[in-house]
């Protein structure tokens, strides 16, 4: 992401959708695109025979035939670009890390959105913590909110792009705001700083199951940095929490979810691809 250039402008870091990016001259002008520029391997085993040059032609039909024809050129420049003219001259990823372990950050696309934010912490052991204190509104100052049990083996890795709205709002009304969570968001998030797939995961005995109501969190998406501004000693000194047992229970517990026990046990962290063995 440090050297791969941005092509495209569609949400959430643009306002075209992905109709309007194909029309534009959509995956196969981007990869040839990438191909020529050599920021992409040509000989890789594909489900397409012929290797990854080959998603740089489209099919079309000729009468009642099936034709493949090249990649157009762009057709608007808004949407995507060639590589001598990016968006953007890095991808919009960075890796975080710092005393709280290591994340990744997608750059966002908001124009409130602030590069670095240091704030106090407010830790949530689930979503609905979160909204439930973004109602009585708790959260109306400038916060930095840690969802923690999210990860792969505390209950699967749970999709969290519905965290975004609220935190929207309150970057809207001018507070500065940010996520950290060892879970998962949607590629349609981005207009919040979040710092997700935390490893290790707080199940798993990771940094997050130390953060207190309080702390101040310094996350700096420029220089990735994802620190808790404590003392050494103090932090190293601090002891872990527990997965709450109710929240243990309701993560394993019905609708079959015992059957999978072993597989959250032996799960992976999310950087390692968030794998199940048994």
């Amino acid at each position: 992401s440090d050297v791969v250039p941005t092509l495209s402008h569609v949400y959430p870091n643009g306002s075209a959708d992905v109709n309007e990016f194909q029309a534009a001259g959509g995956t196969g002008f981007v990869i040839r695109e990438l191909l020529d520029a050599g920021f992409m391997h040509e000989d890789v085993l594909t489900v397409r025979a012929g290797g990854i040059r080959e998603y740089t032609r489209e099919p079309a039909l000729a009468g009642n035939a099936l034709t493949w024809l090249d990649a157009s050129d762009s057709k608007d420049q808004s949407i995507v670009r060639h590589v001598s003219a990016p968006f953007s001259a890095t991808g919009g990823l960075k890796l975080l890390q710092g005393n709280l372990g290591r994340s990744v950050i997608k750059g966002s696309a908001g124009p409130d959105a602030r590069p670095v934010i240091e704030a106090p912490a407010r830790v949530f052991d689930s979503q609905e913590g979160l909204h439930a204190a973004f109602n009585a509104g708790e959260l109306d100052k400038d916060v930095i909110c840690v969802v923690r049990w999210q990860g792969p083996q505390a209950n699967g890795m749970p999709e969290l792009h519905k965290l975004t709205p609220p935190l929207a709002v309150l970057q809207g009304k001018g507070y500065r705001v940010a996520l950290v969570t060892d879970g998962r968001m949607s590629g349609a998030s981005g207009r919040v700083p979040a710092a997700i797939h935390v490893s290790p995961e707080a199940a798993a005995g990771g940094p997050l199951a130390k953060v207190r109501d309080g702390d101040v969190i310094r996350l700096d998406a420029l220089t990735g940095d994802l620190q808790v501004l404590l003392d050494e000693a103090e932090w190293a000194a601090r002891q872990l929490d527990v997965m709450p047992p109710t929240l243990r229970q309701a993560n394993g517990i019905g609708m079959g979810r015992e059957l999978f026990a072993g597989m959250r046990r032996h799960a992976l962290a999310a950087e390692q691809g968030a794998l199940s063995w048994m």
